[in-house]
């Protein structure tokens, strides 16, 4: 499907107005950036690469786009014919998906024409910020859940199509599954699910339910205990399964209290390798608070889709270098207050210490694409996306989603332990500018 029209309608009358006045084809420079974190965050993860470069693939105007586009009198003829062929040929080279990110980090670079380029805009924010949002809520979860899995089950919390974002951004943010089937397939992303309250309502008592589930799934399932009295649900859940049932699911209560409660009468019915999972409106507090409780996992859906109180990252899109009429590059600078950038082409850079701990991220401008660090300790963030228009597959798909959790595990692991904090605080690390 065409992605063509995910966007605003100011990207096409500055197209329009630009070919017009002979400026849309000079070379330009556009960057991703955000100028500052969510509160209390200290730390981003850029997540939606992947799907960046699936828009970027896609966009082209086709009939019905053009069409659309013409009975609505958006754009002239000129422009409409410019349209119809466009194609972007330019390059991008941005932060690996799943990789940490820091106020000020170049997160993308467009390099295109600006006719190119900015028809690009609101689509790639679109993506970025949301998708970053899930991953950097999801990251704090899975930080604080330490070993224990986190689950995701947040679809009916969110927009049909965000679901499917948000499964695959979770699981670059660290989450071990999804209940999203779409997700599922789009992403070769495992999926998880088993029965709702509504399914032992259905029958009429539990210990039908019980057994329904078992005679389908064998113990190898996951019982849902606290549709009526918790102790008793156990009991059945057992009876129904026997002392090799593999989990029970808890979705009510102080959860706390009532999975020490639910261990100790497992244990004492013989199931003592029976998980507990839990889930009720968790978010990373949450998550925090049980970690010595006697839970095995954690099942995780408002919170994680909106972002935990962060749903959207402040990404912006902004030409920082552009050819002039003389044809050489000139670095452009917005000076509006409070929002001000810095001109000129960037890259970037980590610095670790002896022990491979991040210590610093080092933001330099006027460096080309193939600028690399003369001093060892620094570590490139900077990856080639898309080269003359042509994507690179490695950061599609199910591989490009394996990719991206590995990254961001690695990432992350290269934080010190400041950055697991979730209370209020600075940045992890401090960004350095350095003019080249």
């Amino acid at each position: 499907m065409s992605t063509a029209l995910l966007t605003d309608r100011y990207e096409l009358t500055m197209l329009q107005a630009s070919l017009a006045d002979g400026t849309a084809h000079r070379r330009c420079v556009f960057e991703v950036f955000t100028r500052r974190l969510p509160p209390g965050r200290r730390y981003g993860v850029v997540a939606g690469i992947g799907r960046v470069l699936e828009a970027i693939r896609d966009f082209r105007f086709g009939e019905p786009e053009l069409a659309y586009l013409q009975e609505n009198g958006v754009v002239d003829d000129v422009t409409l014919e410019y349209l119809a062929n466009y194609r972007f040929t330019g390059d991008v080279y941005g932060y690996a998906e799943g990789e940490v990110f820091f106020p000020g980090s170049p997160i993308l670079v467009v390099e295109s024409t600006f006719a190119e380029g900015i028809l690009l805009e609101t689509v790639v924010l679109s993506i970025l910020n949301y998708d970053s949002a899930v991953a950097s809520a999801a990251s704090r979860m899975t930080s604080a859940a330490g070993s224990r899995p986190c689950l995701e089950m947040g679809s009916r919390r969110a927009h049909e199509h965000a679901a499917v974002a948000a499964a695959r951004a979770a699981m670059v943010g660290g989450f071990a599954g999804t209940s999203n089937l779409e997700a599922g397939r789009s992403y070769g992303l495992p999926t998880i699910g088993t029965a709702a309250h509504s399914f032992t309502l259905l029958h009429d008592d539990e210990e039908a339910a019980f057994a329904s589930q078992v005679a389908a799934y064998g113990p190898d399932t996951t019982l849902l205990v606290d549709t009526y009295d918790i102790a008793t649900g156990v009991r059945r859940a057992i009876e129904a399964a026997g002392t090799g049932l593999d989990s029970i699911r808890l979705d009510s209560g102080d959860l706390g209290v009532v999975a020490r409660e639910v261990r100790d009468q497992l244990d004492a019915l013989g199931a003592a390798g029976t998980r507990i999972v839990v889930s009720s409106d968790l978010d990373e507090y949450a998550i925090a608070s049980l970690a010595i409780a006697p839970v095995d996992s954690y099942g995780v859906g408002t919170s994680v889709v909106t972002g935990s109180g962060a749903p959207t990252c402040g990404m912006v899109y902004k030409l920082v270098e552009r050819e002039g009429s003389d044809g050489t590059m000139t670095g452009v600078v917005k000076a509006s207050t409070s929002k001000a950038s810095v001109a000129g082409r960037k890259s970037a850079a980590r610095r670790l210490d002896a022990a491979g701990r991040a210590v610093e991220e080092v933001v330099l401008a006027g460096a080309d694409a193939a600028w690399t660090p003369e001093e060892d300790d620094l570590r490139m963030l900077h990856v080639p996306l898309v080269r003359a228009g042509q994507v690179d597959q490695r950061y599609l798909g199910a591989d490009g989603v394996t990719l991206a959790a590995e990254r961001h595990a690695t990432s992350r692991g290269e934080l010190g332990p400041s950055a697991r904090r979730l209370s209020s605080g600075d940045p992890a690390l401090p960004t350095t500018h350095v003019r080249l």
